[in-house]
């Protein structure tokens, strides 16, 4: 049995990404920082809950030892948490709105990692997926035929190319685990008021095809739903 741990798990693509992975034979834990949210996700999959908040440091070691004394280990980790923060103008953005975002979307993916890898070390085909976007592909970004070209979102997208660059470097570092990040795609969900063209199923396919990889499969990668995403 696959023991699957995902962050921001309680609604939109972590909450499908869960639903999907359970129904595919995993033993999922929902981690999310609302207890009421997390758990009412939890019993609507019919998995087990565990709080973390990705940006505090007590929270993610709590959640790891909470996951190490009931399943003992992980085989899939899911860094899905994130946010968008300001919708203000680039001359209006200030430090702090870049250190809120930053500290959510990258600092979380190495607090959150760093607590769970050597959990990870236990299975025998261990897997991290971090979820990406392609607002942070510089060839995506510079295409204006593209809807990601036609976005100007300073802090998110910057965020999100330190997060696929991140994912490439623990590829390197760390050639006994997986890792691979995933481009969700322009999908309707409450991150964007529903205002995307693709389902949220349709959403997570590159989440869920890259959490279900063998062996065999790839690290260091940046995929989409249709295949290797342009960096």
């Amino acid at each position: 049995m696959t023991t699957t741990f995902i962050t921001g798990a309680n609604r939109s693509l972590g909450y499908e990404t869960a639903r999907r992975l359970k129904e595919a034979g995993h033993t999922v834990i929902v981690g999310a920082r609302d207890p009421r949210r997390g758990q009412a996700a939890a019993d609507a999959l019919g998995a087990r809950f565990v709080r973390i908040d990705v940006t505090d440091d007590a929270s993610v070691a709590a959640a790891a030892a909470d996951v190490g004394a009931h399943e003992g280990s992980v085989d899939v980790l899911v860094n899905n948490a994130g946010i968008l923060g300001t919708h203000d103008a680039a001359d209006q953005i200030t430090a702090a709105d870049a250190r809120a975002v930053f500290e959510v979307n990258v600092v979380g993916i190495v607090r959150v990692t760093h607590a769970f890898l050597p959990l990870l070390r236990k299975s025998a085909n261990p897997v991290i997926v971090n979820v990406s976007s392609g607002m942070g592909s510089f060839a995506a970004t510079h295409d204006t035929g593209r809807v990601e070209g036609r976005f100007v979102v300073p802090l998110y997208t910057a965020s999100k190319a330190a997060v696929t660059m991140l994912t490439t470097q623990y590829a390197k570092a760390w050639p006994d685990v997986k890792v691979n990040a995933a481009d969700p795609g322009y999908t309707a969900t409450d991150f964007n008021g529903h205002s995307g063209p693709q389902t949220v199923t349709e959403g997570t396919d590159a989440i869920v095809a890259l959490a279900t990889i063998g062996r065999d499969g790839p690290t260091g990668a940046f995929r989409d739903r249709h295949g290797a995403m342009a960096w």
